[in-house]
């Protein structure tokens, strides 16, 4: 495994083995050793028609690591300062984002599956939805 620091305060794409046989090809991670956090739910994005953008938020305690099972995915991450674009296209990469983190997905390709583990149950509190709030929120 391999772990890319993005310049995004906190913000991480980690590189996972991807283990190849004549079955067909495995990846694993492990939370809590690995993947910075214990998750508490997940859920998955798919079916995005062409064009539509998802996300558009930050988290004041909830961190997400978000692993794109199928097809592929833009992700714009930013800290309030700094601002990266990674695409998700492989299910060994993972893109982890800690609190504090505004995230936006773009450019799904139509057969995506983009699975987003969180470290919270929902709490529509814990959302920051305005992006001026959320640079307040992050101190930028």
């Amino acid at each position: 495994m391999t772990v890319q620091d993005l310049n995004v305060k906190g913000v991480k794409l980690f590189n996972f083995k991807n283990m190849t046989d004549p079955r067909g090809n495995l990846t694993v991670g492990n939370f809590g050793t690995e993947i910075p956090f214990m998750p508490k739910r997940y859920f998955i994005v798919s079916n995005v028609p062409a064009g539509k953008v998802r996300g558009e938020h930050g988290h004041k305690e909830c961190h997400q690591f978000l692993v794109c099972a199928q097809g592929s995915v833009k992700v714009i991450v930013d800290d309030g300062r700094v601002k990266s674009e990674v695409i998700l296209n492989q299910p060994s990469q993972g893109l982890y984002l800690p609190p504090g983190t505004w995230g936006v997905q773009q450019d799904y390709s139509s057969d995506c599956s983009l699975m987003v583990f969180a470290s919270h149950y929902y709490d529509k509190e814990d959302y920051l939805t305005n992006y001026d709030e959320f640079k307040k929120f992050v101190g930028a």
